[in-house]
């Protein structure tokens, strides 16, 4: 969790933004998050009912600052799409919780915040038509098994083919790389991707995970991209938006560097160049 205040800090000594450039978002609530989970796996957790197994999958122990926390990450999404439509992009300083299933979590995730968001903006009738672009280096297979069958919200994952979860989901559209992937490959798929998710998602709205994991000294990741890669990465995305007038609301995703600056550095670098991109 120390990235997420970290990276905050970066934001603010960076001069580029004021303390009210932020914003505390709300806790998303049992009716927000019902559009894309169970309303008992909803209980369990906020009740601390959960199975020891689900808890183990989780990856992190049950606590009331656990459930605010994800309610939080949650609402954040839901408030940076929102955001987005005024502003044209906003982002969440946190998010991208893509692992959690309808009645379950795992992989660190509880509650999937780009498909509680996408679908709380077809509700307030902000957004007809949604497009998730995952650029984390796991699969979002929380997110493609939530969304199998709502041709309304497409959901496009580039990740790594060897890499968590072993037993992938579908996505409307999935792009797998093989381990050691470096910046111009990559670039290359991701170009081919954004092409064909753009042409069949028509989207009125793209939430975009932007992980630091596909990073090449990223514990986690066996991608090797480089900072200018990541930034390439993000400004590829942007403008896709930016040129057909999208909003974007962005989400963090993973990054587990071995040196934690160098992922809120990535992390940092992507927010610095939304603001001046879009």
């Amino acid at each position: 969790m120390e990235k997420y205040s970290r990276l905050r800090e970066s934001l603010l000594a960076s001069g580029e933004f004021s303390a009210s450039d932020f914003y505390l978002p709300h806790a998303a609530t049992d009716e927000e998050l019902a559009r894309a989970h169970d309303r008992a796996y909803i209980e369990q957790v906020c009740c601390g009912q959960l199975p020891e197994k689900a808890q183990k999958a989780i990856g992190f122990p049950w606590s009331e600052g656990m459930v605010e926390r994800s309610r939080r990450s949650a609402g954040a999404t839901i408030c940076a799409c929102r955001a987005a439509f005024v502003d044209g992009v906003s982002a969440n300083l946190a998010g991208g919780t893509h692992h959690a299933f309808q009645g379950r979590g795992e992989g660190f995730c509880v509650f999937n915040d780009a498909a509680v968001a996408a679908r709380a903006m077809q509700s307030e009738g902000r957004a007809r038509r949604v497009l998730i672009v995952d650029c984390d280096v796991h699969q979002g297979n929380g997110t493609a098994s939530i969304l199998a069958g709502d041709d309304s919200i497409f959901t496009f994952s580039i990740h790594g083919a060897r890499n968590f979860p072993f037993e992938k989901e579908r996505s409307d559209l999935d792009i797998e790389l093989p381990d050691g992937c470096t910046d111009d490959a990559y670039l290359v798929r991701l170009d081919e991707g954004l092409n064909t998710a753009f042409d069949l998602a028509h989207p009125d709205l793209v939430i975009y995970l932007a992980g630091a994991d596909p990073y090449h000294d990223d514990r986690l990741g066996r991608l090797s991209l480089s900072f200018a890669g990541l930034l390439e990465r993000d400004r590829r995305v942007f403008s896709r938006c930016k040129s057909l007038g999208i909003p974007l609301a962005i989400a963090m995703a993973g990054g587990y560097a071995r040196n934690i600056d160098d992922t809120v550095a990535i992390h940092a670098s992507t927010i610095r160049l939304a603001k001046t991109v879009l």
